[in-house]
């Protein structure tokens, strides 16, 4: 599973991704998504590795309609990382998300002792997905990933743009 996936599968997914963002940019005039800082019983945080976008992420994604942002969380972590929560997530601040467009927000949450229920096997969407210790993260792991750890660890100012 750390294997990276075929150059492929960035290439054609990268655009229908893009037009699924212009989709609902147009169709829902707002797009809200949401990511969580996973932490397991060991203080490992849990990333993944897109097959279509570079560097390691917090698990997550859209909300659909009619959904909550736990509701949208708790199907995230299990469809990205077989993830189960034991508690309930802790709101940590809703970011802009200007990167994506100029109408994305990002629900940012962090879950404790976090249960994988099997290893995530790498398919169309998640390249790779593991738990790592805060002391030694991927060396492509996203600036806004470390970022969000930072805050986390109240060694910098939190923000409010993703």
């Amino acid at each position: 599973m750390d294997q990276d996936r075929p150059g492929k599968a960035r290439n054609w997914l990268y655009p229908l991704t893009r037009l699924a963002h212009i989709y609902f940019a147009v169709s829902r005039g707002m797009t809200l998504g949401v990511r969580a800082a996973c932490f397991d019983d060991q203080g490992r945080v849990f990333l993944v590795r897109h097959s279509y976008l570079p560097g390691w992420h917090f698990p997550g994604g859209g909300v659909d309609r009619r959904e909550t942002a736990v509701d949208g969380l708790v199907r995230e972590l299990r469809e990205e990382g077989n993830l189960e929560l034991t508690a309930l997530p802790l709101l940590v601040q809703v970011y802009y998300n200007p990167g994506t467009s100029k109408r994305d927000h990002v629900v940012f949450f962090r879950c404790d002792n976090v249960r994988q229920q099997r290893p995530k096997v790498a398919d169309l969407e998640i390249a790779a997905a593991s738990f790592f210790p805060l002391d030694d993260l991927p060396a492509d792991a996203t600036p806004a990933t470390r970022r969000r750890l930072a805050e986390l660890a109240g060694t910098v100012k939190p923000d409010t743009v993703w």
